[in-house]
């Protein structure tokens, strides 16, 4: 899908939002929505996904979206353009971890730096702050929160996960989330079917880690969640530093899909013994790519 109707589909969304005076947590239908824009669902759900980026909606436990606070406080013509809003992102990721960046610094100082006004800006500080690396300082100011720079660092995160996320799956307490599972499953196939080809860096990391942290849920263990959580969160920069190779992620991805029908078909000994070494192909990837 291209990104002007991706942007466009995100827009109209919001309108709808806006025009209807939906309350937030209201559900957000695919369907209802792809037949009022007259549209297929994959590109609406992808225009949800953008949105959930910027933080206008949540996801909803049981799967979907609901609208969200932020999509009650932004004017859709107030949105600058998806490419145009990933590439400040992005650049904004790369300053900081290549130290041209503070670890504090003033809306003002953003605004000035990448010449945006502070509608634009407050969207990218508010994904940035619920993806983690970042947060609201008393008054105006933010500061930067702990990322991974090393690839050392980056290199021992794997090795953590290949140790934990396999014997998750053979914890007594894991009891399989079939809605959410499902729902991953479909955001895997979206990106198997075509999107992972077009869908930015983020993306890509939002919907593999999204999947893993399902599955880590799904033992019932907070110190196994936890963990993963704050590695997911520590180790995103350091993805966004070189380009993504879309075969290696399709590659991922296609593994996601077969992992997902070995859990819901309660096959947790192969489940296992493909996350490890699903775990360790990526490791080995991703480090090449990394140290580059």
């Amino acid at each position: 899908m291209s990104q002007s109707l991706q942007s466009q589909l995100a827009t109209d969304i919001l309108q709808r939002i806006n025009a209807q005076s939906m309350p937030a947590g209201t559900r957000l239908s695919e369907r209802s929505l792809a037949e009022a824009l007259r549209v297929s669902r994959s590109p609406v759900r992808t225009a949800l996904r953008q949105l959930a980026d910027q933080a206008l909606i949540d996801p909803h436990p049981d799967g979907g979206f609901v609208v969200g606070a932020g999509a009650l406080q932004v004017k859709p013509t107030a949105l600058i353009s998806t490419s145009d809003q990933e590439d400040l992102y992005l650049r904004i990721a790369q300053e900081r971890l290549d130290g041209k960046l503070p670890a504090r610094v003033s809306e003002n100082e953003l605004m000035r730096r990448y010449e945006v006004t502070r509608s634009q800006l407050t969207d990218i500080l508010r994904r940035i702050s619920n993806e983690g690396w970042m947060e609201r300082l008393p008054g105006h100011g933010w500061a930067f929160t702990e990322v991974m720079t090393s690839s050392v660092a980056y290199a021992d995160s794997y090795r953590y996960r290949i140790l934990v996320e396999p014997a998750a799956i053979l914890e007594p307490t894991f009891r399989i989330d079939e809605a959410g599972l499902k729902q991953c499953r479909q955001e895997q196939q979206s990106l198997v079917n075509s999107e992972v080809h077009h869908v930015s860096p983020a993306q890509i990391f939002d919907a593999n880690t999204r999947l893993h942290e399902t599955i880590a849920a799904c033992c019932g263990n907070t110190f196994i969640l936890d963990s993963l959580r704050r590695i997911n969160r520590v180790r995103r920069l350091m993805e966004y530093r070189k380009a993504v190779d879309r075969q290696q992620a399709l590659r991922r991805c296609e593994e996601h899909l077969v992992l997902i029908d070995l859990l819901l078909a309660g096959q947790l000994e192969k489940a296992s013994s493909m996350m490890r070494t699903h775990l360790r192909d990526a490791a080995r990837e991703k480090r090449a790519v990394v140290s580059a």
